[in-house]
């Protein structure tokens, strides 16, 4: 089959109607009118025989069909600018918008006291970080790295395991004092606890217990769940009860008596962070940079991911 090349600028629309998220905002990015730009997706569409867009008065969404085609392209275009640029004689060239798909834990804890230092090192890039409990759809999204706890749904994404970070169980100084301090995971059956639910299947985690190759399973009492870690930190700190929750980020807390560490010889228990992007063919740029200053700036000192540990099914 003869390659069209009238396809390629087709493609360019396309990524930029998914990138702005209608046409208008695509033809002011590239110059053209609305109707220039419903054309020429039009002209795609009928190259390549399949509908890209769903079209309503309000919204402009990626058909299954059109997520998939732009899975396949969005790499293609980026290796294209990076050939681009490597022809001109900058391929280290870090610029333009990068989006970034992180939990809130993550991000207020250790990447957004860390983000001055990548924008000091690259003055030509600027980041928009997209914050919630889910990786959502990056491809339709444009979003270009997430990184994120936990194993996500099957995908097509590139993913690689950054960390594995321990579970702590915690409470506040005041708690303790009023309650006692629990000595044996099970006697948290007897204590107010604090919950996290699961983004993927809406339940609060369960609580494990891991020592020497011994796990156990603690049903906990919680009258507060929550869906964001900050929030259940928050509690435990004013003294609500006691939490399970990620070593990663919580050294100042345990450093200034906030929270203190309780069942210390019961933390065996680990969780993954992982780094997820749309294809390991070329990535742009901007998209290696994140990753560079994410494992040598935001990650300095944590522990590194062990490629022999099984992670556990649940975090905090």
């Amino acid at each position: 089959m003869t390659f069209d090349a009238r396809v390629l600028g087709g493609i360019g629309v396309l990524a930029a109607v998914v990138e702005t998220g209608n046409f208008v905002r695509a033809g002011e990015a590239l110059g053209l009118t609305p109707s220039g730009v419903s054309r020429s997706v039009a002209r795609l569409e009928a190259r390549v025989g399949i509908r890209l867009f769903d079209r309503t008065p309000r919204a402009v969404t990626l058909t299954d069909e059109g997520r998939r085609f732009h899975a396949r392209v969005a790499p293609l275009l980026a290796g294209l600018e990076d050939a681009a640029n490597d022809a001109a004689g900058s391929a280290a060239k870090v610029r333009g918008r990068l989006r970034v798909n992180v939990d809130a834990w993550f991000a207020r804890s250790m990447l957004a006291p860390k983000l001055p230092a990548l924008l000091a090192a690259y003055p030509e890039l600027s980041v928009e970080l997209t914050v919630r409990d889910t990786i959502g759809d990056m491809v339709g999204e444009g979003i270009d790295v997430a990184v994120r706890f936990g194993e996500q749904e099957p995908s097509s994404l590139i993913t690689r395991k950054l960390i594995d970070t321990r579970i702590f169980t915690c409470a506040s100084p005041a708690y303790l004092a009023r309650h006692g301090e629990p000595q044996h995971p099970r006697e948290l059956e007897r204590h107010e606890c604090l919950h996290t639910r699961d983004p993927l299947s809406g339940r609060p985690f369960a609580w494990e217990f891991h020592r020497g190759g011994e796990i156990i399973e603690v049903e906990v009492v919680s009258r507060l769940v929550t869906n964001e870690l900050s929030t259940k930190l928050a509690a435990c700190i004013a003294g609500h009860g006691i939490t399970q929750t990620f070593e990663l980020g919580l050294e100042h807390l345990l450093a200034s008596g906030a929270l203190k560490q309780i069942l210390p010889d019961w933390a065996e228990e680990r969780f993954p962070l992982y780094v997820f992007y749309p294809s390991r063919h070329l990535p742009p740029a901007k998209v290696r940079a994140f990753l560079d200053f994410v494992e040598t700036d935001v990650l300095a000192g944590a522990p590194r991911a062990d490629p022999l540990y099984r992670p556990a099914g649940r975090p905090a």
